[in-house]
């Protein structure tokens, strides 16, 4: 399935100041990147670096004043999107090393927090079963409010608060998913269908692979609904919002906004 994405964004520093951006879509070999063009200003200086789990690039700069970035490419989808439900999940010792660490908290997603909610809410379901079970959770319990929370909001406090935007969605069901001992990461992305157009925010699950005996894989939930997993492509992974953010800056900036689109081609 070809899905063509673009992102258009600029922003101001007041002083030379790094940057970190993750924007692009990321090859995988269950997406190929068809065609792409990228065009940025000018940076005083600009290298590009492997993101988390290998999933895609960073790129770092050191800019001083403007900069702009305009993104266009075509993506050819080939994902896989078994029903996640029929999945069995893998006991934590039989799990792979790298995927230990998306079992423990991070800075949005304090999971020990809610072992007793889901132990209370969920408890007669298991693996897959789980997931699919916090999923339908979230939609009947939470609103989608764009402007309702902001970069400090936590999955605690979209809980609390029953509202909030894509990527609270993304953290609560991480962190409902990692509270039942189950390996979840946050993921940025494009996605055809999500209102309003913007950079996306799903999950992915570690599961049982059915294909292979003792393996796993990782399998994209959205929390939201407005994305189908077998259109959506991975910008890059990470423990939440923090490790994944298409714009990061180390020091004093002005954002001056972002035009993103997707459509399936």
């Amino acid at each position: 399935m070809l899905i063509t994405v673009s992102a258009r964004f600029d922003f101001t520093t007041t002083a030379p100041t790094d940057v970190l951006l993750q924007f692009e879509a990321a090859a995988l070999p269950e997406q190929r990147i068809v065609s792409s063009d990228c065009r940025m200003s000018e940076a005083r200086h600009l290298a590009r670096v492997a993101a988390e789990d290998g999933i895609g690039e960073r790129i770092w700069l050191d800019v001083d004043g403007r900069f702009a970035v305009d993104y266009r490419a075509e993506v050819e989808v080939y994902r896989l999107t078994p029903d996640i439900a029929a999945l069995h999940s893998l006991a934590p010792h039989d799990l792979p090393g790298e995927t230990v660490h998306y079992l423990l908290d991070s800075r949005y997603c304090p999971a020990d927090n809610f072992q007793p909610f889901v132990t209370a809410e969920f408890g007669d379901t298991s693996g897959g079963a789980r997931v699919e079970a916090i999923r339908k959770w979230i939609a009947e319990h939470l609103t989608y409010t764009p402007g309702s929370s902001h970069s400090a909001t936590d999955a605690r406090d979209t809980f609390v608060e029953r509202r909030g935007v894509c990527r609270d969605y993304a953290h609560l069901l991480v962190t409902l998913a990692r509270a039942s001992a189950i390996p979840a990461r946050y993921v940025a992305c494009y996605a055809p269908g999500v209102n309003p157009p913007d950079f996306h925010a799903v999950a992915e699950v570690f599961l049982a692979d059915p294909t292979v005996d003792g393996g796993g894989a990782w399998y994209v939930v959205d929390a939201t609904g407005m994305a189908d997993p077998a259109q959506t492509v991975k910008i890059g992974v990470g423990r939440d919002a923090a490790d994944v953010s298409f714009l990061t800056t180390f020091g004093t900036s002005e954002f001056h906004g972002a035009t993103v689109t997707a459509r399936q081609s």
